[in-house]
């Protein structure tokens, strides 16, 4: 499990966003720190998926292209797990849901498969694998194929989704602005993702913290649109106010023990 970022982490990357790359060197001399120590940080916020490694320092992700797929299931993979855990423990009995692209929608799949009596409409043939052998009746959207990670995307898989008003729709994102900004790289994408969210009588973000120092080019919806956001954990005290000024029901599934609340819609 990818540890909580220290402060001298979060001053690494308030750096990195400020001048978009860092080096060993400069950190050490402003930091008060070995490069040694500087590496070791980077590299951790490397393997977190915070910062992309450059020779002698490292660099923010370019907002403009994601990490490959099998890459991203690697990335706080632990976090995802508890995430899709604690969000699976939001399903009441009987519910209708729709599951989204992404691989921590994935998590919460795979903490669905022992249910039953639950009706999931999916856009993403990795949830259709895991849920393959489970007793849920799985509905599964057509639409234009992007082989990378197996998703249903384009204005068809858009249109099959309007057909349907469910209960609770369980979505990601690729990063998140702090002003509460949901946002993804790819227009045919967000287009489903936008469907989902306006068909849902109640709607779930489930997406690791890392997707706070992320950054990508198209607009999802805002965190107004959100009932509940299901992460690890927040440590920026601006985005939590920023939740609780919104009326959004935070869970830091790698914070607190208790089980979450059944899901709720505030619309």
């Amino acid at each position: 499990m990818a540890k909580p970022l220290l402060q001298r982490h979060r001053a690494i990357l308030a750096e990195a966003r400020r001048v978009g790359r860092v080096t060993v060197e400069e950190l050490a001399a402003a930091l008060g720190r070995t490069p040694q120590t500087i590496r070791k940080d980077l590299n951790q916020l490397c393997d977190d998926g915070h910062l992309n490694r450059t020779h002698g320092g490292a660099e923010l992700p370019t907002a403009l292209d994601n990490v490959r797929y099998a890459e991203r299931r690697r990335i706080a993979r632990d976090e995802k797990e508890a995430i899709g855990r604690a969000v699976a423990a939001m399903i009441p009995d009987r519910a209708s849901i729709f599951i989204n692209v992404g691989t921590t929608t994935e998590e919460v799949a795979s903490a669905l498969a022992d249910r039953s009596g639950l009706l999931v409409i999916t856009n993403n043939l990795n949830v259709v694998d895991i849920l393959a052998s489970s007793d849920l009746e799985v509905i599964v959207a057509g639409g234009r194929f992007r082989a990378a990670d197996r998703a249903m995307i384009g204005p068809f898989a858009a249109e099959f989704i309007r057909n349907f008003k469910v209960d609770i729709a369980i979505i990601g994102a690729s990063a998140i602005d702090g002003d509460g900004t949901l946002l993804d790289y790819d227009v045919s994408e967000v287009e489903v993702a936008r469907a989902i969210i306006s068909n849902a009588r109640s709607v779930i973000l489930a997406s690791d913290s890392g997707k706070l120092t992320r950054s990508a080019p198209v607009r999802i919806t805002s965190i107004t649109d959100i009932d509940h956001f299901v992460t690890d954990r927040i440590d920026d005290d601006k985005f939590r106010a920023l939740c609780e000024r919104e009326n959004v029901h935070l869970v830091e599934a790698c914070r607190e023990s208790a089980i979450p609340e059944a899901a709720k819609t505030k619309k």
